[in-house]
């Protein structure tokens, strides 16, 4: 069964920062694919950052430059550090796992970010 397991959401201000993290279990995890999407009210899930079992990353260009995703192979997870958050970054963030061939999705953390 697979599992991902966000955690570090919360409320903060604009200007602030928060770390989100992702454990994941149930998958190879060096072998698949991850990422960051995030949902704001009525709006459609969008990406946020990936990263790919090699390392390769990439990032909204509305996060680039304040945004960070990385992972950790030996604790199967992978973390997205936000600096300069902005009152917009305000959505639902959810983790992603690429295991081929099926995708799996975690079931989200809220941030806030008040101005």
């Amino acid at each position: 069964q697979v599992q991902l397991v966000e955690s570090g959401g919360g409320l903060v201000q604009a200007g602030g920062s928060l770390r989100l993290s992702c454990a994941a279990s149930g998958i190879i995890f060096g072998v698949s694919d991850m990422g960051w999407y995030r949902q704001a009210p009525g709006k459609q899930r969008e990406l946020v950052a990936t990263i790919t079992s090699s390392g390769s990353t990439n990032y909204a260009d509305s996060v680039k430059g304040r945004f960070t995703i990385s992972r950790d192979d030996a604790k199967n997870t992978v973390y997205l550090q936000m600096i300069n958050l902005k009152t917009e970054d305000t959505a639902v963030y959810y983790c992603s796992a690429f295991s081929r061939p099926t995708n799996y999705w975690g079931q989200g953390t809220q941030v806030t970010v008040s101005s």
